[in-house]
């Protein structure tokens, strides 16, 4: 059995980011008519963001996040990893993430130039923390991607922290996608954004 993520804070510089996911044994937020609604939304909000991947819109997915925002890949073999002290796939910061996309949509990805095609399936979306603030979200994801008559699946959960704006949208702070593969065999390689 895979261990519970961990909920300690993770310093990133200019900004603590709590883990998106509520410690071990504590149940969601109850599910009253308002919660089920922020989890529509939410739900409407991540569906919005794989389209923008699915699509190329790398610029429209890049403005999801707040300045001081964080995506996270740990390794495979350390789905639970803490990025001060583990080794993590991918860790990136605002800047690191700009510098991502600048190179994705560049000639200069050789593994996706031409771009591969992804299809992001998004599943059983949970609300583990609700502050006036922030919501901390789970959701299973695949994605699928086809490239040179080959299809290879990332399978995995998303851990998000959402940053509640006053239009009723979302802003990411924290996006953490941890991979339930026990290796990169298929793929190589992550090229793509999870």
């Amino acid at each position: 059995m895979r261990p519970a993520a961990r909920t300690d804070t993770v310093e990133t510089g200019t900004a603590d980011i709590r883990a998106a996911n509520a410690p071990a044994g504590v149940d969601a937020p109850a599910p009253t008519q308002e919660n089920l609604l922020l989890r529509l939304a939410v739900e409407h909000f991540l569906f919005g963001e794989a389209a923008h991947l699915d699509n190329w819109r790398l610029d429209e997915w890049l403005a999801l996040f707040t300045e001081d925002a964080r995506y996270v890949v740990p390794a495979t073999d350390l789905p639970d990893g803490d990025p001060r002290r583990d080794l993590m796939l991918i860790d990136d910061d605002i800047k690191r993430l700009r510098g991502r996309v600048a190179r994705l949509k560049s000639r200069y990805a050789h593994r996706e130039y031409p771009w591969s095609r992804t299809r992001r399936l998004i599943t059983n979306v949970r609300l583990t923390r609700i502050e006036p603030q922030e919501v901390a979200v789970e959701a299973s994801f695949a994605v699928y991607r086809s490239r040179a008559e080959t299809i290879a699946p990332y399978l995995g959960i998303y851990r998000y922290a959402l940053v509640r704006e006053d239009n009723n949208g979302f802003r990411i702070r924290l996006r953490r996608a941890e991979l339930d593969l026990e290796r990169l065999s298929d793929h190589g390689a992550v090229s793509i954004i999870l």
